[in-house]
């Protein structure tokens, strides 16, 4: 960017203070979108608006006919945090994730502009912390994308490019019991010891390691048994969400620990996605989803970077920050990663 450090350091605050002042909570994206187009408009850009549903827009930039695209989520997790800048680390609900990313994207976006280049656009879409329905519906734009040679999308990566990501396995295992007076247990069939020592025999399984991903994991989200404390339990559930590499046998595990009165329910079944090794860059397997599965798709070869300024680390707590050093420093990634696709 044409400036001198300072006068980019007080571009970028300015700019993510202003979208952080703005509630975008998943559901809610749409209250950013003042702000963002007057963003755009600064940057000249032509901007596609495409509704996806009630106050919820996927927004699309373009400069000229693109061959690199940006892209990143409107939403944020609850609670809403309001903006703060402490000495040189803004904090806020969204700074990196993913508010920090936007800013950072279109900084570069702005500098590769100032260099007399183009083929460049730049694409938000709503929903990625719940439903993703923003990367559902953006197929609707390819019509404008047909010459796209990458897609690079935000997430909080300490600013390396992400090995690929795991897949995402949500299971939910169920047990059925008998009720009974608490007064009586013997009477009944209490469904949650059966299921404890289920999930306990689960625990005690070693998981695989991927050489790209990472190790494979898993997580107790939700327990639940019982209506009433002097009853004998009848049902009891546990919601698991895995993460689990290629090749996993997590599944088929639940299911062959599985004691008699046990049911397994998969609600959700995402495969692990690798993405490619970009020369010059630095790597690292990511601990986290994101929604560049789906947005890869826009590209006709599928080429995809997952990348950018912040930790995952602070994301989505009571904490999230992004140091304006980061954020710089986010830039400078966005710019080379782009030059890179651009030939250069």
């Amino acid at each position: 960017m044409n400036a001198a450090p300072a006068d980019l350091r007080s571009w970028l605050s300015a700019r993510l203070m202003s979208l952080c002042a703005a509630d975008t909570t998943s559901g809610s994206e749409d209250a950013g979108l003042a702000d963002l187009r007057a963003l755009l408009r600064e940057l000249g850009a032509t901007v596609v608006e495409q509704p996806v549903a009630e106050r919820r827009t996927n927004v699309l930039a373009l400069w000229g006919r693109p061959k690199v695209l940006f892209s990143t989520h409107l939403d944020t997790v609850p609670p809403y945090l309001p903006p703060r800048l402490e000495g040189d680390v803004l904090f806020g609900r969204g700074t990196c994730d993913a508010k920090g990313q936007i800013v950072a994207q279109l900084a570069a976006v702005k500098t590769l502009l100032a260099e007399g280049r183009e083929g460049l656009a730049w694409l938000g879409v709503v929903g990625e912390e719940t439903d993703s329905a923003g990367a559902a519906a953006a197929p609707g734009l390819a019509d404008r994308l047909q010459d796209l040679k990458v897609l690079i999308n935000g997430e909080p990566t300490e600013l390396k490019l992400a090995t690929g990501q795991r897949g995402v396995q949500h299971v939910c295992l169920h047990c059925q019991g008998r009720a009974a007076h608490s007064g009586s247990p013997q009477l009944g069939h209490n469904a949650t010891w059966p299921l404890l020592d289920w999930l306990q025999r689960l625990r005690d399984q070693a998981r695989p390691m991927d050489p790209q991903l990472g190790p494979e994991l898993w997580n107790l989200g939700l327990l639940q048994a019982g209506e009433a404390l002097n009853s004998v339990p009848a049902n009891a559930e546990a919601h698991l969400m895995a993460r689990v590499v290629p090749g996993s046998t997590f599944l088929d595990e639940v299911r062959r620990l599985a004691p008699p009165e046990g049911t397994v329910d998969l609600r959700l079944d995402e495969p692990a996605d690798l993405y490619p090794t970009v020369p010059g860059f630095d790597h690292a397997p990511m601990p986290f989803g994101s929604d560049a599965p789906a947005l890869r798709l826009l590209v006709p070869d599928r080429t995809v970077v997952l990348a950018g300024p912040g930790s995952i680390t602070v994301a989505h707590t009571l904490d999230e920050h992004l140091s304006l050093a980061d954020l710089e420093a986010g830039v400078d990634l966005n710019h080379r990663l782009a030059l890179h696709f651009l030939g250069d």
